[in-house]
């Protein structure tokens, strides 16, 4: 299996592209998120992933930087199932107020030759906490973070050969997320800026964490690949350096910076 980063950066990133990626494996894809807008189909191109080949979608949460994204890639996919260039159906997943405001951001913004589709072949599926479902031909459970913003899940999907990859999506580790993140095998996880600068970047106060916070949990989780995204763009130049120079110190694992389009064999 593959991972392709399309975005590693937080919100207000200018640097870089939103947080989102997609995993792939025997020419099958899910996009996970979508960034801030249009930006992602220039992602996709660039990654050489057409979006005719995306069939399933996961969102993680209602934040802008993870949602637009997604009513653009609706918007694409009705036009061309509308020329016949789009094979086959999408699936879109999402806790209950993503797949509603999907909903209703396609109902009003797009036109009905694209909305047509939607619950036909554009099919918005919500899912619950602990819900599984079979995607890339893998089990894969979803599961509440229980944030402390807003609704938010992550997933935890099974590789086979006793491996999992766990996405906590763009909030810290807490609690309930236990048993998905426990001895993984992969550990997506957010860190918004190093250690060292939490005093200039005000992780905390986000709701975010750093990397020393990320790698600790890491060590103490038993994880053995630990991937980080989600970040400040300040430092995009020389970020993969200074992130793994402070990653290093707390956690022995084989620890991932991405740069935006890097390809991550899992």
């Amino acid at each position: 299996m593959k991972l392709t980063m399309l975005g590693t950066g937080c919100a207000v990133v200018t640097d870089c592209y939103n947080t989102c990626y997609v995993l792939s494996e025997n020419n099958k894809h899910l996009l996970v998120d979508g960034g801030g807008g249009s930006g992602l189909l220039h992602q996709l191109k660039a990654a050489n992933i057409p979006v005719n080949d995306i069939h399933e979608i996961f969102v993680t949460h209602k934040h802008i930087d993870h949602i637009l994204g997604i009513v653009w890639l609706i918007r694409v996919i009705g036009q061309n199932m509308n020329k016949g260039t789009y094979q086959g159906e999408a699936t879109i997943y999402g806790h209950d107020e993503v797949i509603r405001i999907l909903r209703s951001m396609s109902e009003t913004l797009l036109q009905t030759k694209v909305t047509r589709f939607i619950d036909d072949r554009i099919h918005l599926v919500t899912v619950n906490d602990g819900e599984e479902k079979t995607i890339l031909d893998k089990k894969v459970t979803f599961f509440d973070i229980h944030s402390s913003k807003d609704k938010q899940f992550g997933y935890c999907m099974d590789l086979g050969d006793g491996k999992r990859l766990t996405c906590c999506g763009d909030e810290p580790y807490n609690e309930y997320e236990l048993d998905y993140v426990k001895d993984c095998t992969w550990l997506l996880h957010e860190a918004f800026c190093l250690y060292s600068e939490a005093d200039i970047f005000s992780p905390y106060e986000k709701h975010h964490s750093t990397v020393k916070d990320a790698c600790e949990l890491a060590t103490q989780m038993h994880v053995t690949n630990l991937l980080l995204y989600h970040t400040e763009d300040k430092h995009i130049q020389n970020r993969k350096e200074l992130y793994t120079k402070e990653g290093a110190r707390y956690f022995h694992g084989s620890l991932f910076i991405p740069d935006d389009l890097e390809v991550l064999d899992l």
